[in-house]
């Protein structure tokens, strides 16, 4: 039987408190063939003596929210199985 899970990222950009400083923020959703969903976050600030390339913030900001949800879907697993086996589970990553 196949499933399958689909992740959608959100990129928003903003200016911080000064306008040299950009702020890319990632939203990361991951949706499963049941329906479930798990989110993960990420951001990534350009420092003003950078060159601003759009593509490097978007990229920083989604590995980071990626991550995110990475972590947060290990320890929805670790949880499930800690409830199924009645001890304490970790996964490594």
């Amino acid at each position: 039987m196949a499933h399958t899970w689909t992740i959608t990222v959100h990129l928003v950009e903003t200016e911080d408190i000064d306008p040299d400083r950009g702020i890319t923020s990632a939203h990361a959703v991951l949706t499963t063939s049941s329906g479930t969903t798990l989110e993960g976050r990420g951001t990534a600030r350009r420092n003003p003596d950078d060159v601003e390339v759009e593509a490097i913030g978007e990229e920083l900001a989604t590995a980071r929210a990626l991550r995110d949800l990475s972590d947060r879907l290990l320890q929805e697993t670790s949880d499930d199985l800690a409830e199924i086996e009645q001890h304490p589970v970790h996964l490594r990553s």
